[in-house]
């Protein structure tokens, strides 16, 4: 496995919105740095709902990508979703909270699925589109940056799978905003999820 591409943004003004964002992320050459806040020189403009320690890196598998450019009928090129990362020859279903990707000093834990939001829809184009997102069940990957380092696109990955009870990116996308069974919670609870998932968890245990 390898990183195939990784893409950064500035800050840029949505069409026919009064406010920025650093969705539009582009590939880059030569190597950059990611610490525990992400990939250094990547906007982020809305850091109530984008980046933190728990989504620090968010990224993608080209396999994902390739279906999304069969779906919508064209291309889609690296960048396009606001990924930091394209892993080349991953596919995001097979994807669960807790998993590795380590690429020479960098390692990257899975904390938790992308939820489609209407600045995604709008730069897609589609107002529709967090609706068909969520309906794929192929959600981006969000990561925390348990060390950091440098990568380029060439870098070889190591993936890691986690050895605990499985959360899938499809499952966390499915189960959003909705109430778990206590057997589901607690198999939420015992995986390295996102901070602000577990702390909607835990109230949910304690009521």
């Amino acid at each position: 496995m390898k990183i195939l591409a990784v893409c950064i943004g500035s800050t840029e003004r949505l069409p026919g919105k009064s406010y920025k964002t650093g969705i539009y992320k582009h590939p880059i050459t030569g190597s950059v740095l990611v610490d525990a806040e992400g990939v250094v020189g990547d906007a982020i403009c809305n850091r109530k709902h984008h980046g933190g320690v728990d989504q620090a890196v968010y990224l993608e598998g080209s396999l994902t990508l390739d279906w999304w450019s069969k779906e919508l009928g064209r291309p889609i090129v690296p960048g396009t979703f606001g990924e930091n990362l394209v892993i080349d020859g991953l596919d995001n279903r097979t994807v669960s909270v807790g998993d590795r990707f380590i690429a020479g000093d960098l390692v990257l834990e899975v904390t938790s699925a992308r939820i489609p939001c209407a600045t995604f829809a709008a730069r897609m184009g589609d107002p529709r589109f967090a609706k068909r997102y969520a309906r794929a069940a192929r959600p981006g990957i969000y990561c925390r940056v348990l060390h950091g380092g440098a990568i380029t696109a060439r870098s070889t990955v190591d993936y890691q799978p986690y050895d605990g009870e499985k959360v899938t990116m499809p499952e966390m996308i499915a189960t959003f905003g909705k109430t778990l069974a206590a057997q589901d919670r607690n198999r939420y609870l015992a995986a390295p999820i996102h901070y602000k998932l577990r702390n909607i968890l835990e109230v949910q245990a304690g009521a």
